[in-house]
């Protein structure tokens, strides 16, 4: 009798010393991409879409995925009027390849260019089953770095911050007229 209460005993201690888990809710805010909406050169306030938009990070071999449902082709490409696009947490600066057309039959309608983002970074505690997040403030001085990669021109005429502090993907931070 008395090792059944000893088992007892010594089995409620055990559970009152267990913690509930650490579950990251999936609706909470982590590490926010840089959103990019595209507009219309000509009337700058009308959002215009991009036709089989390809990203790529500099020195990577494939793009961003933009559809996971798709093809091994169609998975980096978009024809949005807005993108997310991930900014480096290791380092100050990310480049991208924005790559316009880049599915065409015709490879000489693709038209490529190329964004330096220059920025700051700061790790903000979420909480204990989360751990930390990486929030970013574009450049004062220089926020991007523009350049065209080929003979085709550049396709993005115009781009503007809109909001330097990345910390929420439910805003613009970069407009882009084409």
């Amino acid at each position: 009798m008395k090792k059944i209460l000893y088992f007892l005993l010594v089995f409620s201690f055990g559970l009152s010393s267990c913690e509930k888990d650490d579950i990251c809710d999936a609706n909470t805010p982590t590490t926010p991409r840089l959103i990019i909406s595209f507009y219309d050169i000509t009337t700058p306030s009308v959002k215009k879409s991009v036709t089989l938009l390809k990203v790529m990070g500099k020195g990577q071999d494939e793009g961003i995925i933009f559809n996971e449902s798709g093809t091994e082709t169609t998975k980096y490409l978009t024809s949005g009027d807005s993108i997310a696009i991930p900014l480096k947490t290791n380092e100050d600066a990310t480049t991208f390849s924005f790559i316009l057309n880049s599915d065409e039959s015709n490879p000489g309608l693709a038209n490529t260019d190329e964004i330096t983002f220059n920025y700051s970074r700061q790790n903000v505690y979420v909480s204990r089953a989360c751990g930390f997040k990486t929030i970013y403030r574009l450049d004062t001085q220089t926020p991007f770095v523009r350049t065209d990669s080929g003979n085709d021109g550049i396709w993005m005429q115009d781009v503007r911050v809109f909001n330097p502090n990345i910390e929420f993907e439910n805003e613009t931070h970069v407009k882009v007229f084409f």
